[in-house]
C-alpha cells in the first residue's frame, strides 16, 4: 500500500479571475501552482503560510483563503520515494490577492520559481504540469471553476 505525504498547494486568484503559475526553476517550461509538504506537528494552515511565503515572496496579509478542498493524491513515478511516501496527498487551498502582485517572487534567485504567469482556470496549460499531476490539476480546476483546462503548453 502506498503512503501519502501530507501536501498543502495554493491556488492565488487575482481580481480579474486569473490565477497564478510559477515556472519551475529546475525544470524551464514546467509550470504549476505553488504547493509543499507539511511537517510533523504542523497544521495545514502553517504549512500553506510557510510554502507560500518561502515559494513565492507573499505574507499571509498579502492573501485571503476563501475556500479549501481535498484530498487529492497523485504517486510519484519509477517507485519513487520522498520522505518514505510513494505519493503525496494535497490539500487545495483557493485564495484572493490583496495585496500588490509585485511582491510576488522578489528575489527569484531564492525561490523554487524563476518566474510567474497569472492563467484564465479554463487556459492554463496542462501539457506544461508533470505528467503525474495533470490528473490532480484537471479534477482541481474542474472543482474550483468548473471547468476543463486547456490541452496545450502554452494559453493565457
Amino acid at each position: 500500500m502506498i503512503r501519502y505525504r501530507p501536501n498543502v498547494a495554493f491556488i492565488l486568484r487575482r481580481a480579474d479571475g486569473r490565477v497564478l503559475a510559477g515556472e519551475r526553476s529546475d525544470l524551464s517550461g514546467a509550470w504549476q501552482f505553488p504547493q509543499g509538504g507539511v511537517n510533523a506537528g504542523e497544521s495545514l494552515e502553517a504549512a500553506l503560510a510557510r510554502e507560500v511565503l518561502e515559494e513565492i515572496s507573499l505574507p499571509p496579509a498579502d492573501y485571503r483563503v476563501v475556500e479549501k478542498r481535498g484530498p487529492y493524491r497523485y504517486t510519484f513515478p519509477d517507485g519513487r520515494t520522498k520522505e518514505g511516501c510513494g505519493g503525496q496527498e494535497q490539500t487545495y487551498f483557493l485564495a484572493d490577492l490583496l495585496g500588490d502582485e509585485k511582491a510576488i517572487l522578489r528575489d527569484p534567485s531564492t525561490m523554487e520559481f524563476q518566474a510567474v504567469r497569472w492563467f484564465k482556470p479554463a487556459s492554463f496549460p496542462i501539457g506544461t504540469v508533470a505528467p503525474m499531476k495533470r490528473a490532480v490539476y484537471r479534477e482541481v480546476l474542474r472543482d474550483f471553476f468548473g471547468v476543463e483546462p486547456a490541452a496545450g503548453r502554452e494559453s493565457s
